[in-house]
């Protein structure tokens, strides 16, 4: 596909290079809204029916909500309720004393400001949640989240804590919960669970890994997010599926199953169709959900990296993130030069642009609104804001 507009050229060293930051901030185009420390990846972005916001979900489990102002602008609009009863569950752990006593450290007050799956041996992620997919329903005010331990999430208006809506289809538990959206006509949501085997960050979960993966030794236990995606990738997997939560009757229906890594999913503007991107095989396919086309899932862009979210801005057009570009086995990458940090495409799988990844890598999600673009990244310690 020809790519008619790249976007902001600017020399990017690294995945995290300050320069490359501070190049585009100089000018005028991009700002950089820091999450207060240690919380990091904001991977997704939303706003509300009054267009307050932004509102992300970063790695200690918190829903955030920008206020305005340059420092200390953001506040907690919500959490996982979840996690609420975690603090008595850790102080009757011996376990956990003992770390505190060698460490010298109050896990009880520490638990739920955890930077994510690191080199940690203790898994507070699992504990504390990690929103990975946001969306309003723009009608009730009602904010979903796609947690990916915790399931599918909901909270009012007022925020507060998230209830868990759904965690299980047909019998089988989600384990990887990770991409929503909403039919704000029918307040249908629409969502993804990556795998019934892998978890985002399995350290205390490595029974559930693929016994063929173990063996192959293909990628020690993962560290951090990259090498979790490298695991999932190189096993093959597929066992994702892509489902829907009526609220009304509070019944999830498994739409398709048996799919490779579904990660993001976006509505089109008539809701017609669900695009889902998979991660694995770095496409976006297409479920048609009306019309005679209605129950078909079929290719809709192949992409040079692979996705994560999905969203559709004003337009009906859709920006894909791409959070790597393809890599072998072996770790090499299968191709070179400057890769794209996300890609807009057309109702019709066309490209239309494509934002490069020297102003801002890795990239989760692209929000696109009145002329402005707020980039989230799930390993990144700032939303980006791109003027265009």
């Amino acid at each position: 596909m020809e790519v008619l507009l790249t976007m902001l050229p600017l020399l990017f060293s690294n995945l995290f290079s300050s320069s490359a930051i501070t190049a585009a901030q100089e000018n005028g185009r991009l700002q950089t809204l820091y999450i207060p420390a240690p919380a990091t990846g904001p991977e997704s972005i939303a706003f509300d029916r009054i267009r307050g916001g932004p509102y992300i979900g970063v790695s200690d489990g918190h829903i955030l909500k920008w206020e305005g102002g340059r420092d200390g602008g953001w506040t907690v609009f919500a959490a996982p309720a979840q996690r609420q009863d975690l603090p008595a569950f850790i102080n009757s752990q011996s376990l956990f004393r003992e770390i505190e006593s060698i460490l010298k450290v109050n896990i009880h007050e520490q638990f739920c400001r955890w930077e994510g799956c690191s080199s940690s041996s203790i898994n507070l992620e699992s504990l504390c949640g990690r929103p990975l997919g946001l969306q309003f329903n723009k009608v009730t005010g009602e904010l979903y989240i796609a947690d990916a331990y915790f399931g599918l999430l909901g909270v009012g208006p007022e925020g507060g804590a998230a209830q868990q809506l759904a965690m299980e289809a047909n019998g089988v538990p989600f384990s990887f919960t990770n991409g929503v959206d909403v039919d704000e006509q029918t307040g249908i949501v629409y969502f993804t669970d990556s795998s019934i085997h892998f978890q985002r960050c399995d350290q205390m979960a490595s029974d559930l890994r693929p016994k063929t993966v173990a063996k192959a030794n293909l990628i020690e236990k993962p560290q951090n997010h990259h090498k979790e995606y490298q695991m999932l990738v190189a096993s093959g997997d597929a066992t994702g599926r892509l489902m829907k939560y009526d609220p009304a009757s509070r019944e999830v229906t498994v739409l398709l199953a048996g799919l490779t890594f579904p990660n993001g999913i976006a509505l089109s503007d008539d809701q017609s169709f669900a695009l889902v991107a998979s991660t694995t095989d770095c496409k976006v396919s297409r479920y048609w959900l009306k019309g005679p086309k209605a129950g078909e899932f079929e290719l809709f862009a192949e992409l040079p990296g692979y996705p994560d979210n999905i969203k559709r801005n004003d337009k009906g057009e859709f920006w894909v993130g791409i959070n790597r570009e393809k890599i072998r086995l072996d770790g090499s990458l299968v191709s070179a030069g400057v890769a794209p940090a996300a890609i807009k495409l057309s109702g019709d799988g066309r490209v239309l642009e494509v934002l490069d990844a020297r102003i801002m890598s890795p990239l989760s999600e692209v929000l696109e609104t009145n002329g402005t673009f707020w980039l989230g990244s799930v390993d990144l310690p700032f939303l980006g804001v791109l003027f265009k």
